[in-house]
């Protein structure tokens, strides 16, 4: 168990770095980790539109279906929330387009 929290938290700061960036591919990692349960992380949806989404606006056709796929397994208010949160990731990093 513990092994896997090391796994998982190394995979996502070894790509956080390179998201904060604008890195489309790091971008589309983090989705993947998340929509999969990849690399030790848990499932998480929202999490995992987010990060496809972020990957999108930053020039993934791949991401763009990824988001479009796990769309149809959460309710609007989930990803409602995962759109919030990706235009709170935008500001935070100081990346100005809109989510």
């Amino acid at each position: 168990m513990a092994n896997s929290i090391k796994n998982a938290n190394f995979l996502i700061e070894s790509r956080l770095a390179d998201a904060e960036l604008g890195d489309a591919d790091a971008l589309f990692d983090l989705g993947m980790a998340y929509s999969s349960g990849g690399g030790g992380v848990e499932v998480d949806l929202i999490e995992a539109h987010k990060w496809f989404n972020l990957a999108a606006l930053n020039g993934s056709e791949e991401a763009t279906m990824c988001r479009a796929d796990i769309s149809d397994e959460m309710t609007a208010r989930e990803i409602a929330e995962a759109q919030r949160q990706a235009r709170a990731w935008l500001r935070s990093t100081d990346q100005r387009r809109a989510a």
